[in-house]
């Protein structure tokens, strides 16, 4: 038996997927239920691209829900490293400048089911977080990217 993947996130982050997994098991699904039975209606399934759309979005929507529920099942809770406030870990979000003069940036390192580049969030498996993982405040890393290695300097942790 294979041994499943775990799943790092925030407790805010399982909420979501929570959320998420009811809105499909409920609302969407149904939805979906209903174009198939409105496509039925066309006649000729053989030839009824509706139908055809339906049930590949019904697909896509029963794919999601086995995903999530997967996730929401193997989830890893991150709890905030308290012991070492200045060390960067899961969960805490750090202000790095980009050496040697570019602007701070701030990023929350979360697991890969909830990461968002856009709203702050990278995941602990993406370049720049494992490269920035267990060094302190102060500490200057190299972080190799795919454009590259930078430098960046850890202003903060939080």
């Amino acid at each position: 038996m294979a041994i499943e993947k775990s799943f790092y996130m925030t407790q805010e982050g399982k909420e979501k997927l929570e959320e998420e997994l009811h809105y499909l098991k409920t609302d969407r699904r149904q939805e979906v239920v209903e174009r198939i039975k409105v496509a039925r209606d066309f006649g000729d399934l053989s030839e009824n691209s509706e139908y055809d759309a339906a049930k590949d979005e019904q697909a896509f929507v029963e794919s999601r829900i086995a995903q999530v529920e997967k996730m929401i099942r193997n989830a890893v809770i991150i709890e905030n490293d308290n012991d070492n406030p200045n060390v960067v870990s899961l969960g805490k979000s750090v202000t790095f400048q980009e050496l040697p003069d570019g602007d701070e940036e701030t990023y929350m390192i979360v697991g890969s089911a909830e990461a968002d580049p856009f709203e702050g969030k990278i995941s602990n498996d993406s370049p720049m977080a494992k490269s920035l993982l267990g060094q302190e405040v102060g500490t200057e890393v190299a972080v190799i990217t795919p454009g590259g290695e930078i430098q960046v300097k850890i202003v903060n942790v939080e």
